[in-house]
């Protein structure tokens, strides 16, 4: 992988996210979303989501939803992008739940092209550099940063060769795990330390 990753050129295709994706809304809720505890739809928020991914499935609000024709239901591969706040990035869904839809805060992105981009490449693409500093500058709002969905669409898009994207998405994933192993071992260390306190001088 390391031997793809230093033969990258940077001659890869440019083309818009609007040319290769769907970009739509979250579920119109209007207001804020009535919890129903026996209700068959869960609801994905912003809260419910970090850099990493979901966090957890099990504490999803469930609720009903109206109309005749049913929602668009979340799907495994989609991205959920963040358009609020002062953080905006975008996320993998891995196979959610079924019955899923998300808020009206959150653009799902689903890849129209999947011979052509891979969603997991894409979602580490929004969450670098420069298609960060696009969305920054083009928010609105001053105390509130908001991207409309038309400024999101045009946020361009980088296309490498599938061998290459797929060597990044492994890459990513090798330096989560050694992040999560790093923190795990930083937290039993300071538990250590704690424990010998507590012996020493509690």
């Amino acid at each position: 992988m390391s031997i793809i990753i230093r033969i990258m050129r940077n001659d890869a295709k440019i083309i818009t996210l609007g040319a290769v994706a769907d970009v739509r809304q979250g579920y119109p809720f209007r207001g804020a979303i009535p919890e129903a505890p026996t209700g068959n739809v869960r609801v994905i928020q912003m809260k419910d989501l970090t850099r990493a991914g979901l966090r957890d499935c099990d504490s999803l609000i469930t609720t009903e939803v109206d109309g005749r024709k049913g929602p668009d239901w979340l799907r495994d591969q989609d991205l959920l992008f963040v358009a609020r706040g002062t953080s905006n990035y975008a996320v993998l869904l891995d196979d959610p739940p079924q019955r899923t839809v998300c808020s009206p805060h959150l653009y799902v992105i689903r890849v129209t092209q999947l011979q052509r981009l891979l969603p997991g490449f894409l979602a580490w693409q929004l969450n670098q550099l420069p298609a960060q500093r696009y969305l920054h500058q083009s928010a609105e709002g001053s105390h509130q940063l908001s991207i409309r969905r038309t400024e999101l669409e045009k946020v361009e898009i980088r296309i490498p060769p599938i061998e290459q994207q797929r060597a990044v998405i492994e890459l990513e994933r090798t330096a989560n795990a050694e992040r999560e192993a790093l923190k795990a071992l930083i937290n039993n260390r300071e538990a250590e330390l704690a424990a010998v306190a507590e012996r020493l001088l509690g």
